[in-house]
This record gives structure tokens, sequence and C-alpha cells, in this order.
């Protein structure tokens, strides 16, 4: 019989985990994403974020005297299933019965009064993400996120949950049960946890960034005591320092050469020859000049151009725009001054013939 002497038949722990291994393998026939909870060991927590959920339910008194039962439930493999969602926690129980139980626990959100003076009270203290998630902080953090009412972990008035088990208790072996299965949850993903207290753990990063940020900027405004003065190093050496050399000026940025002007219409000035000047032949007694070859020369020697502006031998530029050269423009010689006129060269170049000189 099932029954003797009105206690039930003591069931080993043996025969616990054969039934809620039989029941795992017959639901996930059904149900393959069943996320069951098994433990590496007998402990119920090994990481920080696990062991501080699980302190935090132990050191209440409504709690202390009830969530011992659901202990052995989580080390047997009872838990066949659990979720964590934002503010609720579903979970599914192997019980005495053939059909486990369903569980559900509800936790508030923390308030944003608490929230906002959690992560000022967390400036500076957090260097990284994977640093927060695997618990390596300072004690003086861990106090403030285990604060009993004022903390990130939930006090009794905020959690409430449900059995769909006979039990009249207000916490059953399989909502404990339950209960430790998220502390164990939580050592596999220690992010779940902000995800059910509906927080961002990303703006207590950027917070403690920010915070750090600040503070380095502070400092590199304001000078070291640790550095001296050069008077103070004068006295401290007994010597007397020289006045530091002014630091010399930067040099003037590099600039493109200026290219050079292309000469337009050049004209080589000089001074002008000026035609030498003869003296009439005296006349014969015929009244005639007297013939002969004329001394000096007679040819008429172009004066350059001239101009006002520009010094002998320099090139004269015109006011056209530069980029193309322009030929020059050919001048047109002047004409010299004789000192003969038409009818006395006429009858020297007659003379000149008649000699055989031409």
């Amino acid at each position: 019989s099932r029954y003797y002497n009105r206690y039930p038949r003591y069931v080993t722990v043996a025969e616990k985990e054969a039934k809620a291994a039989a029941t795992l393998e017959r639901l996930r026939k059904k149900r393959p994403d069943l996320q069951p909870v098994i433990l590496d060991g007998k402990a119920l927590a090994r990481t920080w974020w696990g062991k501080g959920w699980n302190l935090n339910l132990e050191r209440y008194a409504d709690y202390s005297n009830r969530i011992g039962r659901g202990r052995s439930y989580v080390r047997h493999g009872a838990v066949l299933d659990l979720v964590i969602e934002a503010g609720e926690i579903r979970a599914m129980v192997q019980g005495s019965r053939r059909i486990p139980y369903e569980v559900t626990v509800a936790i508030k959100a923390i308030k944003a009064d608490q929230w906002e003076r959690i992560k000022k009270q967390c400036r500076g203290m957090i260097d990284a993400l994977p640093d927060l998630l695997a618990g390596r902080f300072p004690a003086e953090l861990a106090k403030i996120f285990m604060a009993p009412g004022a903390g990130l972990f939930p006090a009794p008035a905020e959690i409430s949950f449900q059995c769909s088990c006979p039990d009249w208790a207000s916490m059953c072996k399989h909502v404990a049960a339950a209960l430790y299965g998220i502390g164990a949850r939580l050592d596999q993903e220690p992010a779940l946890f902000f995800k059910l207290r509906q927080v961002e753990m990303s703006e207590l990063i950027s917070g403690a960034l920010e915070e750090s940020s600040r503070q380095l900027l502070a400092q590199s405004t304001q000078k070291s005591h640790r550095v001296m003065e050069d008077g103070d190093l004068g006295e401290l050496f007994g010597i007397e320092l020289a006045e530091p050399l002014p630091r010399p000026a930067p040099p003037p940025e590099a600039e493109s050469p200026p290219q050079p002007a292309t000469p337009l219409n050049v004209a080589k000035t000089g001074p002008a020859k000026k035609p030498g000047k003869r003296s009439r032949p005296a006349p014969t007694a015929s009244g005639r000049p007297q013939t002969g070859k004329p001394t000096g020369s007679r040819t008429a020697t172009p004066t350059s151009v001239k101009t006002a502006a520009s010094p002998p031998g320099h090139p004269v530029l015109t006011d056209k725009k530069p980029g193309r050269r322009q030929p020059p423009t050919p001048t047109k010689p002047e004409p010299a001054n004789s000192p003969y006129s038409k009818e006395e060269l006429c009858a020297i170049l007659e003379r000149m013939l008649e000699k055989g000189e031409l």
C-alpha cells in the first residue's frame, strides 16, 4: 500500500532523480525547447549573482522557514523548465504526481528613483561590463546591490507567486524550488537578472565611464603638487637657474614660389647712337663743292624704343594678360637727320658714279 501507519512511503533520492529524468524525456518529445535546471555538483549557486539571489531570499523571515523545502527538489533535477522574462518567471516542477506543476513568480520592476540613486552610487566603481557580470567589483558596490529594500535584489513585498499544486501553504515546495532555480540560472546567464528587474545594465557602465572621464578632465586642469617650481628647485640645490630661452617661432607654412611673369613685347632699350655731324666740303673756284670720297659713314642708325618706366637694358612689360607669349612688335627705324639737302645729295651721288666709287 502507498501509506503505512498514515505516513507516505519514503522515496529515495535515486527514485526521485529517475522519475524527474523520465518525465523530462517524455515532455521533450512534444516540447524540445525546455530549459531544465541542472546543477554542476551539489552547490546551488557558484557565482556572485547566483549566491546573492539565494542570500537575499534566505535573509527574510517570511522565506527563511519555508524556502529550504525547495533545495532538495533543485538538487534532484525536479525543475524541468525555467524561463526568465521581464518581471516574470515561469517554471515547471516535478512533484509527487505524474504531471508536473506549473509555477509562476512575478517580480516588480525597480522604481525609477531607486534606480537613479543606484546609478549615482556606482559611478567610478565599475570598469567594464564583463567585470560586472562576473561579479568582479569592489565590496562597497556589493553592499549597494544587496541593500535591503534599496538595492537591486527584490524584497518579499515585491515578489508574488502561484503554483498549480493542492498545497495550502503560501510558499510550497515547488515555488521554493523555482526560486532556487533562478539562482542556478543566473550562474549561467547573469544578464538575465537585469532583464528580470527591467533595467538596462549598460546604464551602470556608461554612468561609471562618464564619471571617470569627468575626473580625468578635472585632474588634467589641476597642477600636481609633485611638480616643483623653478625657484624651489634652485633653492633646493643652491644654484641660480638661467632664464628659459624663448621658444623659436614656428616656421611659416611653405608657399609655392611665384611664377615669373612671361615677358610680352620685349624691346631692349639703350642709349641711341647719335649720327656724327659732318662739315660741308669747301666750295671750289667754280662754285661746286669739292669732289672726293666723303669721310665718315652716313648710314642711319635706327634708335631703339625708349620707355620711361624701364631702365636701360631691362625688358618692357605691357599690360596684357600674362600666360601667353606674345610675339615682339616690330619697330620702324626713325629716319636719321641729314645735314645735306636733297639737291646736294644727288650731286654727290653723281660724282661718285662718275668716278666708279659706287
